[in-house]
């Protein structure tokens, strides 16, 4: 664990003391059975829900949705915001890649899957960002 950048989707299996260390980045979890809280190392990160975003499936279709019509979205950017559309390219990425089957049917139940991912975010990292943000936009005010 030991987190410090980045960004990880897990639709797996995770074990005990999930997050200890975790300083930075960004961790997108499947808790299907819904006790992942109970498994997480809480010292340093919050856990939130993934917000559902207005029309994120047909924005993706129109753009092309996958790798081969440069559908692509820039998943660093924005780490605050624009986290289901985040994690559905990223799935998307890995059945593109790796054919994983599990991706698949997340994909294909997009709807029934997304409410079930956690997203971890160590506090530090979020107040960095939020304060990034903000220095970039009053910058840009003025």
């Amino acid at each position: 664990e030991y987190m410090t950048g980045g960004i990880v989707v897990v639709i797996g299996q995770t074990g005990r003391n999930f997050a200890a260390g975790m300083s930075g980045g960004i961790a997108y979890v499947l808790d299907e059975a819904g006790d992942f809280a109970e498994r997480c190392n809480m010292a340093m990160v919050e856990l939130e829900p993934v917000p559902e975003e207005d029309d994120l499936l047909e924005k993706l279709h129109h753009h092309g949705g996958d790798l081969a019509h440069k559908g692509r979205v820039d998943v660093s950017s924005d780490m605050n915001h624009h986290d289901e559309e985040r994690l559905y390219q990223l799935i998307s990425n890995h059945m593109h890649f790796t054919g994983s089957a599990r991706a698949k049917t997340i994909l294909d139940n997009w709807e029934d899957y997304r409410p079930k991912f956690v997203k971890v975010m160590p506090v530090e990292y979020r107040r960095a960002l939020t304060e990034m943000e903000k220095m970039r936009y009053g910058t840009a005010a003025e």
